[in-house]
């Protein structure tokens, strides 16, 4: 971001009337449009117009968010740590701007204060209406949405937030990281064994170092190694309801097949509720770009399909809830399963969507652990890809998922090695990334080539590789490691309860029927196990934890969406053996949200 400036005195003019304190272009990322007359016209047929004088606060940092304003005339300041020392402008806006971020959509507190600096009107929308608006004025809809993404990812890249102080060696401080980087939050990690400000805030708080992970924010709140549901609640995640713990669906796991199946599930009238033990978005979530999903000729970030496709499902009244780990699965009488949780909390439906997909699988090498988490990387985000600005970076892998991460960084760090053991690209990665890697000129494509140890103490120095060819050795030297190596399906709370192939993947279909430990659950239906079906009639399984699924974004939210065809089934046949009312079986609604 550029240098803290003051901002300018005296009325802006129009033209300039939204200045930028930190960013690198007045509408960086599309994050601060203008809107125009007939968008705001709407708004306001849905809002009220409210009279403001200087130093009104409009939005408070660390409160939840409940309005939408539109400033209609004067300024509006949106300011970090606003009334302290280390107070700073972010960004100033004028008539046709709007305030706020992502978490405006989601309901999640704010991170920054905005306070009229000049006299004024301002147009303000309940977040009901503009999140109906959202859904239903496409011309609204997509201005705000990546303006508030925008915004969210400028919020994050500036530090902006609360902060993490803890070593890069503890495993707690990794966890707290990847559980903000994953679920896109703003703040800052100041490094216990590096960074100079981490003794001055451990002395001011009064704890010690042996006390750290920390979690501080506006210098009031301060949490002690704290767990990611009390993370979750301090930023305001939503969490499981406290009633009604009935519902038609459950699905477990939100990447793209548990949005997709959400989305349909809702939009069809199912009461539906979404669990997600980490973040949305699955591994589809921390893609750089994905290029070949229809629809999408100049491809979209992971984190914008997923945004896209949570606003959908919650505009449809699908509940998601995060961070909630599912331990157990079991069935509570003939119409419902009872899914337990590991805080202890159950939840009971008449239909359940296995959605869990995989999870990366780790490189096994000696001297890796320590660097996980600062040198070492499961995913490739903006967030580590500043961090290869000026030093070269190493990537394994020789899927879809490694090529993306290729392309991303070498727009970022001077040079790219892309290490692959077998002898060429074909076997699993696409001809459009072959293609462009091969091509740039900051890539190196090192086939027959593992790496056999990570060599760095703080940080990572070399590599050492094979050629397994010729068993012969030689020291690359990176500053960065990603490892893109395939994925392990999150399965084991099902052992024993469905039945999962020889790699642990969730059986449908045919192979499931014939796998069930019951077999005369099929025969008192008088029917065959559904081909999303598992080996527990009305459980299903979708996308990447399903045995034999095609490891793509299409394919996962397609079978997510058919997943709900065979809901809708398989409550229809209960309802007529004495169960339950059945659902109801309504077209699917299409909409561009997930697309």
């Amino acid at each position: 971001m550029s240098g803290d400036q003051p901002p300018p005195s005296g009325k802006p003019e129009p033209e300039e009337a939204d200045h930028v304190v930190f960013g690198e272009t007045p509408d960086t990322c599309g994050a601060y449009p203008r809107l125009t007359e007939d968008q705001t016209a709407r708004l306001a047929e849905h809002g009220q117009r409210r009279s403001m004088a200087p130093n009104d606060v409009l939005i408070q940092e660390g409160e939840r968010c409940e309005t939408f304003v539109v400033v209609l005339s004067g300024t509006v300041a949106v300011v970090e740590d606003y009334g302290t020392p280390e107070e700073r402008v972010l960004r100033l806006h004028g008539p046709g701007r709007f305030i706020g971020e992502l978490g405006l959509l989601h309901g999640q507190v704010a991170f920054y204060t905005a306070v009229a600096r000049e006299p004024g009107e301002i147009l303000v929308v309940s977040l009901d209406q503009l999140r109906h608006l959202v859904s239903q004025d496409s011309s609204i809809g997509d201005v705000v949405l990546r303006a508030c993404l925008g915004r969210r990812a400028l919020l994050v890249g500036q530090g902006a937030g609360f902060r993490i102080i803890g070593s890069r060696y503890s495993p707690d401080t990794r966890r707290l990281r990847e559980f903000t980087l994953r679920n896109r939050l703003p703040h800052r990690w100041i490094d216990l064994e590096t960074d100079e400000e981490a003794e001055e805030l451990l002395r001011r708080f009064g704890v010690g170092p042996e006390e750290t992970p920390l979690v501080i924010w506006r210098d009031t709140t301060l949490l002690r190694n704290p767990s990611n549901a009390e993370l979750a609640r301090l930023i305001g995640l939503p969490s499981l309801p406290a009633k009604n713990r009935h519902g038609d669906v459950l699905i477990v796991g939100s990447g793209p097949a548990g949005l997709a199946a959400a989305v349909y599930a809702a939009s069809e009238g199912l009461s539906t509720t979404v669990v997600e033990a980490l973040a949305t978005g699955g591994q589809a979530g921390t893609s750089s770009r994905i290029e070949n999903l229809l629809g999408f000729p100049a491809g979209i970030s992971g984190a914008e399909l997923t945004e896209r496709a949570v606003l959908q499902a919650d505009k449809f009244g699908a509940r998601i809830s995060i961070p909630v780990e599912a331990t157990a699965l079991h069935p509570k009488d003939e119409d419902h399963y009872v899914v337990a949780f590991a805080d202890g909390s159950q939840i009971a439906a008449r239909a359940v969507v296995l959605a869990t997909g995989a999870r990366y699988r780790r490189l096994q090498v000696p001297g890796i652990e320590r660097l996980e988490g600062t040198s070492v990387h499961y995913s490739a985000t903006a967030y580590e890809a500043k961090q290869c600005r000026t030093d070269p970076v190493a990537i394994v892998g020789g899927g879809n998922s490694a090529g993306q991460a290729v392309l991303f960084l070498a727009g970022y760090a001077p040079k790219v090695h892309l290490l692959v053991r077998g002898p060429s690209l074909e076997a699993s990665m696409s001809r459009y990334l072959i293609d462009q890697v091969e091509r740039h000129p900051r890539v190196e494509v090192m086939l027959h080539t593992e790496v056999t140890e990570v060599i760095g103490q703080e940080v990572l120095e070399e590599l050492d590789v094979i050629d397994n060819r010729t068993g012969g050795h030689h020291r690359l030297a990176v500053r960065g490691l990603f490892v893109f190596t395939g994925a392990d399906p999150h399965t084991q709370w099902l052992a024993g309860t469905t039945a999962l192939d020889s790699r642990g993947f969730v059986l449908t279909g045919p192979e499931a029927q014939e796998a069930s430990a019951y077999p005369e659950a099929w025969q008192s239906r008088g029917r065959s196990c559904m081909t999303l079906e598992t080996s527990l009639p009305g459980v299903f399984a979708v996308g990447d934890v399903r045995s034999g699924s095609v490891k793509r974004v299409a394919s996962a939210a397609g079978e997510g969406a058919m997943a709900i065809h065979f809901v809708h089934r398989y409550l229809g046949r209960t309802a007529a053996h004495g169960g339950t009312d059945s659902a109801p079986h309504s077209r699917p609604k299409e909409s561009a949200w997930l697309a």
